[in-house]
């Protein structure tokens, strides 16, 4: 067996056959999987050839605007939900009190779909208000009580200002963040070690402790910023459940103010992967882990009413998001693929939920209404190419049996009109080889039968399924052809030798294979007791 970092084996110079070849490993067994969207993970976990990879981590969905479940080809073996886990003893329970904020945030200003950092300090740690707010959290975190407590902070700041106040009132504390060099500020390892032995009472932290903290005797956390990742705040959340001798459970203060997304928390600790619509939804209705309690100020309940009453239509929504996201491309104009890794998860359960709306659908269409195509686009819109697009955005997927048929037509960004049996088989196999999507060629098939399949009984399949149903329903673009196995009608052909045609037939592909795969496992997950 061999243990490594990350950092170390993820240099270039050990993922070559003078060190490790592609197969030299039977088994790797990555932790902090969600990490694997990363330059260094994805190194590693592209370059090796094991007959078995197990990925492990506590935050499958989207962190760093990925998704790790594409890496996996949607195949999840187990997972366990945060309400399970509390019901089987594993982690303890919560008590979660959702404590108003009066904090104004309608002034800040979003970038990259996050809060300005220093707006958010200087809204933390100026003037008045920047005491009264700190009264507040010690007179909350006094009532609660706790031997050993966590505050999550904006900045470093932020975490001073918090550290500075509470030794002031006689609670000892320490700011961490990276290359701390304030005057309350600590190296981790050493406030670790002093939380532990209570030589001091509470850390408040910056993006320290997000994961990696094992400090099971921790008996409380504390929100002290808008928490607008589900992602992060679960992460959050998780420092303080573990099991401990003479813990109970853990107590949560949330200072919920009129940010974006305030109160979806309980839908969270219930178990819940993605936000309601709306912000107010009736938390009797929600059903939590054993012994866990969730308690709001009622001037919340007002609060998030009013949210809802000012709330942005869907398609401002979408609109809004798409501009964020090409934001955080510098300006440039996201593909299809990119918006969907970009996007936040709850818009985009939105455009999934509202098929007007949704711009994976006809995506030419939605960029020409936000006068976002460029000059080729413009021209590529104006012909035939644009209907032919929609139509594979479209087409229905109940099974993934098209997409090989239309990627041997792509062939690779050399588009052809005409496909032969033998460029259908080659395509074909490709597609069902990669991963474990040769569980989707038919009901109950193994790997074993699958592997004795022959090329004649694969080509029936293609013949049989997809390229009958393309011909059947592909609005007369889809044609028979002498000598071939498919052809696409001859009046395409100056389209597809665009450029502009082939980049987005290629985005559509890729995304469409995704997206099947996504809304599998949705289903498969929606399934289980």
């Amino acid at each position: 067996m061999i243990f490594a970092s990350v950092q170390s084996l993820g240099q270039e110079k050990y993922l070559t056959e003078q060190y490790f070849y592609a197969e030299y490993f039977e088994y790797i067994v990555v932790d902090e999987f969600h990490h694997a969207v990363n330059e260094q993970y994805r190194r590693i976990v592209e370059y090796f050839r094991p007959k078995f990879l197990l990925g492990l981590t506590a935050t499958p969905e989207r962190l760093d605007g990925r998704n790790i479940y594409e890496i996996c080809d949607y195949n999840v073996p187990y997972e366990i939900s945060l309400k399970e886990a509390i019901d089987k003893g594993l982690l303890v329970p919560f008590h979660y009190y959702g404590i108003y904020d009066e904090t104004d945030y309608t002034g800040l200003r979003k970038t990259g779909g996050h809060y300005d950092e220093k707006q958010l300090t200087n809204l933390y740690t100026r003037g008045q208000y920047s005491k009264s707010r700190c009264d507040m959290i010690y007179k909350y975190y006094r009532k609660y009580r706790s031997r050993r407590a966590l505050g999550f902070c904006c900045s470093r700041e932020h975490a001073e200002r918090m550290a500075e106040e509470f030794c002031r009132r006689g609670v000892p504390s320490v700011a961490v963040y990276s290359n701390a060099d304030g005057e309350y500020s600590e190296n981790r390892d050493q406030a670790v070690r002093k939380l532990k032995s209570q030589e001091i009472r509470v850390i408040f932290s910056v993006d320290m402790f997000n994961e990696g903290l094992d400090i099971a005797s921790l008996d409380m956390v504390m929100f002290l910023r808008p928490t607008e990742s589900p992602v992060v705040f679960l992460q959050q959340l998780g420092r303080g459940l573990r099991t401990c001798r003479g813990k109970e459970y853990l107590n949560v203060l949330d200072f919920i103010g009129n940010y974006e997304k305030a109160g979806k928390a309980p839908f969270l600790l219930s178990g819940g992967r993605s936000l309601p619509e709306k912000a107010t939804y009736d938390i009797r209705d929600i059903e939590y882990p054993d012994d866990c309690l969730v308690d709001f100020d009622m001037r919340l309940i007002d609060l998030f009413q009013k949210m809802d009453r000012n709330s942005l239509t869907i398609r401002e929504k979408i609109r809004r998001e798409y501009f964020s996201v090409k934001e955080q491309l510098d300006g440039k104009v996201p593909s299809r693929m990119e918006l969907f890794t970009y996007m936040d998860d709850n818009v985009y359960e939105y455009c999934m939920n509202h098929s007007k709306e949704n711009p994976f659908r006809r995506y030419l269409e939605f960029l020409a209404g936000l006068g976002e195509l460029s000059e080729d686009e413009k021209d590529l819109y104006a012909g035939q190419g644009r209907e032919f697009l929609s139509l594979i955005e479209t087409t229905n997927m109940q099974k993934v049996y098209k997409m090989p048929i239309l990627y041997s037509f792509y062939n690779h960004g050399d588009v052809r009109l005409a496909v032969t049996d033998e460029q259908v088989l080659k395509s074909w196999k490709e597609f069902f080889d990669r991963g474990t999507n040769w569980k989707d060629f038919a009901s109950g098939m193994t790997l074993e039968r699958y592997r004795k399949m022959t090329d004649k009984e694969h080509l029936t399949k293609a013949k049989n399924m997809p390229i009958h149903f393309l011909k059947e329903s592909g609005k007369g673009y889809f044609v028979e052809k002498e000598g071939y196995a498919l052809a696409i009608r001859e009046e395409m052909g100056e389209e597809i030798r665009k450029e502009t045609f082939r980049r987005h037939m290629g985005d559509i592909l890729e995304y469409r294979v995704m997206e099947y795969y996504r809304r599998r496992y949705d289903l498969k997950d929606k399934k289980r007791p």
